[in-house]
């Protein structure tokens, strides 16, 4: 009974924070927006996107006659790239991820949450059909399908069974993309398995980690208690300073891993903290998903 009730004041809480969520969110998506030109890009499909000049290498098929014969010279008409079918996002809703080491900091959590939320505006504001992974929502696209993304977003942080630290093995469609947002503090066998599921499907996907600072150079010193928050018990270590390089040295160790597993599949891999400012990570995230089209062999 004390759960659900701590479960409806989590999902309460959410909901107060959902306009400013979403409002914080659309002004980072519009600073990002502003300096890119958009996901439109020349590739395959039936869509004109702009004339340019030939170069040697182009072929005769592609020389636009009617636009040539206005100059004297010669200009190639090019398509716009077809977007893929689906972009699935997903963020870490577990207990890890509601903790900060400085109260000027966001948590992992809300970093997380304003990420994926900027990140699907940016997207639809491309025209791109997002969805929600694990959540009953078909992919959309357009100002509804960014308020019911929002919408379950919320519900699905405030339902206490569906806090997840990897994603729930759903069916997707061939040639989809998938965005993970999430601390990937666990093993990295749990990691490499439910990544290689997914990218076994011919989905190209992205591995996005959230670091709290502290997470990476373990500041602290002297006596220090440590208490984990997925029921992983506490840990009293004496003097942090003597163990504080080997931990770096771990913690590095983890993040090539994660790399390493992105790259054997095909992946992006990207780690941003959370002491800088979200449009950074937000940026180079768009700028992967700008890149051309990817089809599985």
């Amino acid at each position: 009974m004390r759960a659900a009730f701590q479960t409806q004041q989590r999902a309460e809480h959410l909901a107060s924070q959902l306009p400013p969520l979403l409002v914080a969110a659309e002004r980072v998506a519009m600073t990002v927006a502003q300096g890119v030109h958009g996901r439109r890009r020349v590739g395959q499909g039936e869509t004109f996107w702009q004339f340019r000049r030939y170069q040697p290498g182009d072929s005769a098929e592609e020389i636009d006659w009617r636009q040539t014969a206005k100059t004297d010279r010669i200009f190639v008409r090019e398509t716009e790239w077809e977007a893929s079918e689906s972009i699935w996002l997903w963020r870490d809703t577990s207990p890890s991820m509601h903790w900060r080491s400085n109260p000027q900091l966001p948590e992992k959590s809300q970093r997380a949450e304003l990420l994926t939320l900027a990140l699907a505006a940016l997207l639809i504001r491309g025209g791109e059909q997002v969805g929600l992974l694990g959540e009953s929502m078909r992919p959309m696209t357009g100002r509804a399908a960014l308020k019911r993304f929002t919408e379950l977003m919320v519900l699905s942080a405030g339902n206490a069974a569906a806090q997840r630290s990897i994603p729930d093995d759903v069916p997707l469609p061939k040639y989809a993309q998938v965005a993970l947002i999430s601390d990937f503090l666990l093993p990295l066998a749990d990691v490499a398995t439910a990544v290689r599921r997914i990218a076994g499907r011919g989905i190209k996907g992205y591995l996005v980690q959230i670091v709290d600072p502290a997470e990476e150079s373990l500041p602290f010193s002297g006596r220090t208690r440590f208490e984990g928050l997925e029921n992983d018990g506490e840990m009293l270590i004496p003097r942090v300073e003597a163990v504080r390089t080997d931990y770096q040295a771990a913690f590095a160790a983890h993040v090539a891993g994660l790399r390493d597993i992105a790259r054997q599949v095909g992946w992006t891999f990207l780690s941003h903290h959370t002491d800088r400012p979200p449009e950074t990570a937000l940026l180079s995230l768009f700028m992967a998903f700008s890149e051309p089209g990817y089809r599985s062999p």
